[in-house]
């Protein structure tokens, strides 16, 4: 496998950092770094430290050089090379901006995600109304993993606070069986994209064929955190098997509107991309402009009930013969 750090791997732009990843050969990592600047979504380190976890799973190694860049004392303290077992030189100190941010971080199972979530908001300085969006987009995600996934490494995560814009960018990576099988448990997904997109449908879930879900899986994750960056004006990112669906910035003069269906999102969809069978979500949050949370998630359940109620009527709609 082959993962190279770009200079630039935003969500605007993500597109380029995964098609330089080469997933033959899983017993190796070539790893590689722009030889100048190093600037990534936090997504980008998650999905790094994933693949590098994979290799070393089977026994595989790391080969590659690590350059001596200004961004090189942020990556360690991110704990990229925790996972890409790499020597970054003597002398090398970590970055030591005082909170702020998360650093990568393996969660296996819920006790994990629980401890996680306590500990990590001290990490971040946020104020109470900034706590709810981030604790509950963090837990969906990773629940997503552990309940889905089928990941015998459970989920990577890492995310970092941005003071100038006010920006949470959180990047969540699994190296599980990818959302098309998940989904094609209960649902006819005959593509990725299909499965992306049922994905992020709310009242769809992978556990059952049910509309609506169940009591403990109501098929609402994907589509809340969607929704919670969407009106915060921001990027959401999900990339599974070979597509990647890319919710687009909502103009700031544009009403804000919580579309069910992610086909009538302002978004790109990636195609042909580097095959991944596990799943990997990349968003950000402008956590100074968001509206209270409880007035957010009443919007989104709004729009959950009208869909899940449309969908069951469109399902149990009696055919008419003339």
């Amino acid at each position: 496998m082959r993962i190279h750090l770009p200079n630039s791997a935003r969500l605007q732009n993500l597109a380029g950092f995964f098609r330089q990843f080469d997933p033959g050969n899983p017993g190796i990592l070539e790893f590689s770094m722009h030889d100048r600047w190093v600037a990534v979504h936090p997504v980008a380190l998650a999905f790094a430290a994933c693949v590098a976890d994979r290799v070393t799973s089977t026994g595989g190694a790391h080969v590659g050089d690590v350059q001596p860049i200004g961004s090189l004392p942020y990556l360690i303290r991110m704990g990229l090379f925790n996972h890409i077992h790499l020597d970054y030189g003597k002398g090398i100190a970590a970055h030591e901006e005082a909170g702020r941010f998360i650093p990568i971080s393996q969660i296996r199972e819920s006790g994990e995600l629980s401890e996680f979530i306590i500990n990590m908001i001290p990490l971040l300085h946020a104020s109470p109304a900034q706590v709810e969006p981030i604790r509950y987009v963090i837990s969906e995600l990773v629940r997503n993993v552990l309940e889905h996934s089928a990941s015998e490494s459970g989920a990577f995560l890492c995310a970092q606070y941005y003071r100038s814009s006010g920006t949470l960018s959180i990047g969540v990576a699994d190296a599980g069986v990818g959302i098309r099988t998940t989904m094609s448990r209960f649902h006819n997904v005959p593509t990725d994209w299909d499965a992306l997109l049922l994905a992020m449908r709310p009242g769809i879930s992978g556990t059952t064929s049910r509309i609506g879900g169940t009591d403990y899986n109501a098929g609402a994750g994907l589509f809340f955190t969607k929704s919670i960056a969407c009106a915060s004006r921001n990027y959401f990112a999900i990339y599974s098997g070979s597509e990647m669906f890319k919710l687009r910035l909502t103009p700031a003069k544009s009403p804000i509107t919580l579309h069910a269906d992610p086909n009538k999102d302002r978004h790109t969809r990636e195609t042909e991309l580097p095959p991944w069978n596990g799943t990997v979500v990349g968003l950000d949050i402008a956590l100074d402009k968001q509206q209270p949370f409880s007035q957010l998630m009443e919007l989104v359940r709004k729009a959950y009930g009208l869909d899940v109620k449309g969908q069951k009527k469109a399902k149990y709609k009696k055919p008419r013969f003339a």
